[in-house]
């Protein structure tokens, strides 16, 4: 059976790897060789939240020496030392440890907090028996304690009043623990890793997690033995494209020029990609004659080196009419103008030519930080939701455009006067000059329009920037059409690292799943992006209906020399394909520039955002060949 290490990290410097990252649980999983592999780019997937105060505010926490172990009831759980955000001693509940259980060590769900001491405690660690549990727990002087109980239901989560009932071991008592735990310590060779302990698990669940937490990799290809297509099919497709002159090798790449390949990948999905045949084989073919051609070729992909765009951020493309669209915050002038670029294709955006959309001047009462500009289509005409002030910082509010019917998105006249977003009964969302409101995207989700955005107080009392959800108004969509639900506060250490911040949300609808991503933290080198998810027939503006990630989903560790990704948007291309745009750092302390990548979808159909162009497609899978069949 696999060995899985759980552990915390020794922090790095704070702009790299934080207190409030590196105190965390991380899964690390040993190979044939004995050697650890770490998951999730050696960072942390297990993250306690902040309590609450009743004003809103929170208190940052962060946990220490988590001890994980299997459960009796199936599952497994995991104990932790809650401390304060740094690893202080938290006197908040003081004396009490920190529960979690989870089915498949990716999601957990916090289930409070268990009363075992008076006094500071140093660790605890748990064993199940047949019978019974054994839970032991270390106190600030050093002595031990321990407890039986039966069954989990047996716990007293939170409550504060009443201790565990339990023993205090003798002096120099022999702590049980899974065997191993001390001799798998001296051989872990994971970076900065602070191991706690080893447990065993069942092949299938070893293969998932490096299914979930593991970037995907292509490792080959399901290669059909031959193409097949009808003489008939082909003359009506020259016909149509008025390709009967054309040579045979026009002919022959015209024909295929559809036909994708589809790759596999190491989590065992699949994704199709176009093959840029070998022109050799294409000049035997006779596209309009019946008989059997050999085709040598090899699989391409689109190629975004990044950055594609310097001081660009919070980027968004859409397809509209044909052709992409490319819009940003421009970080060159301080966030004073709204360009747009216009390409035939998702690599044209690179070069393609900048359009003046909106400036500071534009309309009176309109001025900088124009932040965060998105598209968005709502039955069948294009708006522009972006965020903008009339001159302080502490006035941003959301606003819209709309483009005239039959108008050029690259003409700044074709676009209406910006609209601020209000309430249902027009009155503002928050109060200007106390409240900010930003990043706001817009979905239609079963029937219904919603908007997500962010909104932030500041006086009396900074409460760092929350997620809202409301309906939109389909007809008039400046108009929020309900009141707004608090969907998301930033109560993990990873999005309230240098700041507390919950922004730049954006959806994906995937089948019966609406996925919507968002980013945390300070926008500088330690930005990150989290995942919240919803099934269809669900209420989105309950918030108890929603799934959070307790980690984020894409960090400075997805990609090496790519610091604060962040404030990601999607567009799907005309193949389908989900393509993740995002801004982040060339260095720790780099511009803030746009990246493209592709969004693979993991074994559960998540998305998964850290699949690098190299892993997307290897040199030694991307040759095929096969067999063209004109019947």
């Amino acid at each position: 059976m696999p060995k899985l290490l759980n552990y915390t990290r020794l922090p790095l410097e704070d702009a790299v790897y934080a207190n409030r990252l590196a105190y965390s649980m991380h899964l690390a999983l040993q190979d044939e060789n004995g050697s650890w592999t770490a998951l999730n780019h050696n960072s942390g997937v297990l993250f306690v939240k902040a309590t609450e105060n009743k004003d809103g505010s929170l208190n940052p926490k962060s946990i220490k020496n988590p001890w994980l172990f299997s459960m009796k009831e199936g599952g497994y759980g995991v104990f932790a030392v809650r401390t304060l955000a740094n690893g202080e001693t938290d006197t908040e509940d003081l004396g009490a440890a920190v529960f979690w259980t989870t089915v498949d060590l990716v999601r957990y769900e916090e289930r409070g907090l268990v009363k075992l001491a008076d006094g500071p405690l140093q660790e605890v660690r748990c064993v199940a028996n047949n019978d019974t549990y054994q839970l032991f727990w270390k106190q600030s002087d050093g002595s031990w304690h321990q407890a039986k109980f039966a069954s989990i239901s047996e716990l007293r989560l939170n409550d504060f009043k009443t201790k565990l009932s339990g023993v205090a071991l003798e002096e120099n008592a022999c702590i049980c623990a899974p065997s191993g735990v001390d001799d798998e310590k001296s051989g872990v060779n994971v970076q900065g890793a602070c191991p706690r302990n080893v447990i065993e698990i069942p092949e299938e669940l070893g293969k998932y997690l490096k299914q979930k937490l593991m970037p995907a990799r292509h490792v080959g290809v399901m290669m059909p033995e031959e193409i097949r297509i009808k003489s008939d099919t082909v003359s009506a497709f020259l016909s149509e494209f008025h390709l009967e002159g054309a040579d045979e090798l026009e002919k022959a790449k015209a024909i295929l020029d559809d036909v994708t390949i589809d790759a596999t990948y190491s989590d065992e999905t699949q994704v199709p990609k176009h093959v840029i045949w070998d022109e050799d084989c294409l000049r035997r073919v006779r596209i309009d004659q019946p008989g059997s051609y050999p085709l040598k070729g090899k699989l391409t992909q689109p190629h975004f080196a990044f950055p594609i765009c310097t001081d660009r951020a919070d980027p968004c493309v859409c397809r509209w009419n044909g052709k992409y669209y490319y819009i940003a915050t421009n970080d060159a002038d301080g966030n004073h103008t709204l360009f747009m670029r216009c390409a035939d294709s998702l690599e044209g955006i690179r070069d393609a030519q900048e359009h003046l959309i909106l400036d500071s001047t534009t309309y009176d009462g309109i001025g900088g930080l124009l932040w965060a500009p998105e598209f968005h289509e709502i039955d069948g005409r294009l708006y522009l939701f972006h965020a903008c002030t009339p001159g302080p910082f502490f006035c941003e509010e959301s606003h819209v455009m709309a483009l005239k019917e039959g108008g050029d998105p690259l003409k700044k006249e074709d676009w209406s006067r910006p609209r601020r977003v209000v309430r249902a009964d027009g009155s503002d969302i928050c109060e200007a000059g106390k409240e900010i409101t930003l990043d706001m995207t817009e979905f239609e989700w079963q029937g219904e329009l919603y908007a997500i955005w962010s909104q932030r107080q500041f006086l009396p009392k900074d409460l760092g920037a929350w997620l809202y959800v409301a309906k939109l108004n389909r007809e008039k969509p400046w108009m929020l059409a309900s009141e707004a639900v608090v969907l998301s506060k930033p109560e993990y250490g990873w999005a309230n690292n240098h700041t507390f911040v919950d922004e730049g949300p954006f959806a994906l609808i995937r089948g019966d799943k609406l996925y919507v991503t968002f980013s945390s933290a300070a926008v500088d080198s330690t930005y990150v992006v989290g995942l919240l998810r919803i099934e269809a027939g669900k209420d989105l503006l309950d918030v108890k209906n929603w799934r959070k990630n307790n980690y984020p989903l894409f960090t400075s560790r997805s990609y090496e020399g790519e610091y604060g990704t962040g404030h990601n948007a999607y567009v799907i291309d005309e193949d389908g394909i989900t393509w993740n745009t995002y801004h982040a750092r060339p260095g720790v302390d780099g511009p803030r520039s746009t990246g493209i990548r592709r969004v693979h979808f993991d074994v559960d159909g998540e998305p998964m955002l850290d699949v690098t162009e190299e892993l997307d497609l290897q040199e030694e899978f991307a040759q095929v060949e096969t067999v063209l069949v004109v019947e």
